[in-house]
């Protein structure tokens, strides 16, 4: 059994900016992560963030964990953190959580509070044939490429046109793969007008308004069938049109990763602005149950931007709460909201500003 003031699940963005804040404040900390390494997505993403200096504008997602990592180094023996090692469960009835560490090592922890940092998983799409080698979520796809030097095929197909498919679309065409379309469903792309413009420029195509219909090959992808679709999202007959390819990257949205939530026991609505459903919370970033905070995509599905910065709220709320609260506590709360606002302007996040209000809790 091993105690502490906060546990942290997943050393993301969301859970290294939460527990850099309860560390600052004077809190124990102890992060778990399933990685071999802390960083979460950031240490797959090559491309440069937007927002402001507060948001690490212009710096590449790997070398921002690089940052945060030293961050978190100045707290010395304050923080512990356990890499490659699954939280298996919470058990309602002593507030303890299981842990395993690769398939061997099992053992308990009893934190004073917990903030649930776990990320997101990648959707699907179940058309014929979706198990053939060579369909990869999009996150599979960055991290052979941006981890493992692995180049993943040579001709792809990418389907969804969000920002996480449009970056790796402009990753795999830099990995020298030929991208032969993007397919997005929408009537219009999802993702920042300046990612979909550089791969325009290199002469990839985006199909909107089509979706994938089947994929062929025998032992693995060979290829695939797009097909326009309208209004209702029904295929219109007479537009299939095939795509060789031996990679198809599904790109198509993510669902927040809560299920230690569930267990908790905390209130969860459904708000599909959001991803899904979500753990109901307040400013503070704490749910229903008074010792589960929760930040990043397992709030909503977001940028790793937006993510650091409610890890940042979570953590330092959270260590409030047991009573390290810092001089400066209200400063910094309602900074990290200043933040926050400023980063959720713009037609690109009208969804997140229409969802959020549902998944917030009456004070």
């Amino acid at each position: 059994m091993k105690e502490t003031d906060i546990l942290v699940v997943g050393g993301g963005p969301a859970g290294l900016c939460a527990a850099i804040e309860a560390a600052r404040a004077g809190a124990r900390v102890l992060i778990i992560d399933d990685g071999l390494r802390l960083g979460g997505q950031l240490i797959k993403q090559t491309h440069k963030f937007f927002g402001s200096k507060d948001e690490y504008a212009g710096t590449r997602g790997f070398k921002i964990a690089d940052v945060l990592l030293s961050e978190l180094e100045r707290y010395g023996d304050r923080v512990e953190a356990i890499t490659n090692t699954t939280v298996t469960g919470y058990y309602t009835d002593d507030g303890v959580f299981g842990a395993l560490t690769g398939e061997e090592r099992y053992f308990k922890v009893k934190p004073k509070r917990a903030i649930i940092a776990t990320g997101a998983y990648e959707k699907t799409i179940p058309v014929p044939n979706c198990d053939l080698p060579g369909v990869y979520g999009a996150g599979a796809v960055q991290t052979l490429m941006n981890v493992y030097g692995v180049k993943p095929g040579e001709k792809a197909l990418m389907v969804g046109a969000g920002n996480i498919g449009l970056i790796i679309s402009y990753q795999l065409a830099q990995a020298g793969v030929q991208v032969q379309a993007v397919v997005e469903a929408m009537p219009k792309i999802g993702g920042y007008l300046v990612h979909a413009s550089k791969i325009r420029r290199i002469g990839i195509p985006i199909y909107t308004s089509h979706t994938i219909k089947e994929i062929h090959g025998k032992e693995h992808v060979e290829g695939a069938t797009i097909v326009q679709i309208d209004e209702r999202w029904e295929p219109i007959s007479g537009t299939e049109k095939y795509i060789e390819a031996d990679l198809i990257c599904l790109a198509v949205g993510l669902s927040p990763l809560i299920e230690l939530l569930w267990q908790a026991g905390c209130k969860m609505r459904y708000v599909p602005e959001l991803g899904g459903y979500v753990p109901v919370r307040n400013r503070e970033m704490r749910t229903s149950h008074p010792d589960f905070y929760v930040a990043g995509d397992a709030a909503a599905i977001e940028e790793a931007s937006t993510a650091m910065i409610e890890g940042r709220i979570a953590g330092l709320c959270a260590a409030a709460s047991l009573g390290y609260r810092p001089p400066d506590y209200e400063e910094r709360l309602e900074g990290f909201w200043a933040q926050l606002e400023r980063l959720r302007r713009g037609p690109v996040t009208e969804k997140i500003r229409q969802g959020l209000p549902k998944a917030m809790k009456e004070e």
